[in-house]
């Protein structure tokens, strides 16, 4: 590999999406970390480029905010680089019951989930159509293939995910770019103590997710399920799936003290 292959990773400073910069790194291309929180972002940068030698960019925006695609679509404009893969691995959610939280955390998450996702894909898809090749790898869930009780608005806005993948990877197949979508179970992230949950001993590690996600993608495969569990859960007919998800995720609520 060469520096001039560039790999763009939203939410990249924990969990998979570290996992992942730590693997295209090891792999030889150039990274462009986006995230929130400067000092992890430039603490990361500093790691993957004495251990790796390879070029680290990093980019703080917070992809919650309306604008924050065009944001850093423009900064990496400025950067004189191209894109080579896009990697949509930011996300958040919670647990809790719909009516008692506030819209406005729910619009958060919809711009984040589905709203930035929806802008990087098609500002750097663009880009990619010029070039007439890249991939595209949009981070979804298990929970895209069903209704999920007390994380209704997560499993919706993944559900959107893995539809509009599925639908991209039709349209941008003849330009030579590939679109790939991985669906994780339960994993070791700090994903499920921001949304207000246990992790269950049954979560997978993010590195181990991250390397079947990197091997998926680098394959062209459409839909990256990690682990057995998980595949089994997505045939799961969704009558008796939202019944399991409800009395699951009602079960690791962690109660406000």
């Amino acid at each position: 590999m060469t520096e001039d292959k560039f790999v763009l990773i939203t939410g990249a400073t924990s969990g998979i999406g570290y996992e992942l910069a730590k693997l295209f790194a090891s792999e030889g291309y150039a990274l462009i970390l986006a995230a929130r929180n400067d000092g992890k972002l430039n603490a990361l940068k500093e790691k993957l480029e004495l251990k790796t030698h390879t070029k680290v960019y990093v980019i703080k925006e917070d992809l919650a905010q309306i604008g924050a695609g065009q944001a850093v679509y423009e900064k990496v404009k400025r950067l004189g680089v191209y894109v080579d893969i896009l990697i949509n691995n930011a996300g958040a959610g919670y647990v809790g019951a719909f009516h008692r939280q506030a819209f406005e955390e729910d619009f958060k998450l919809m711009q984040l989930n589905m709203g930035a996702l929806t802008e990087l894909t098609k500002l750097f898809g663009r880009e990619m159509i010029k070039h007439q090749q890249g991939k595209i790898l949009n981070v979804a869930s298990t929970g895209s293939y069903h209704p999920g009780p007390y994380t209704a608005v997560y499993y919706a806005t993944k559900a959107y995910v893995l539809s509009l993948s599925e639908a991209l990877r039709i349209e941008l197949k003849p330009h030579g770019i590939t679109v790939s979508t991985l669906c994780p179970g339960a994993t070791r992230t700090e994903f499920a103590k921001r949304a207000g949950k246990k992790d269950t001993r049954l979560a997978m590690e993010a590195k181990e997710v991250a390397q079947i996600a990197f091997k998926g993608l680098m394959n062209n495969k459409k839909i990256i399920i990690p682990g057995f569990r998980n595949k089994l859960f997505v045939k799961i007919p969704k009558i008796w799936a939202s019944q399991m998800v409800g009395k699951y995720q009602k079960a690791l609520i962690i109660k406000n003290k």
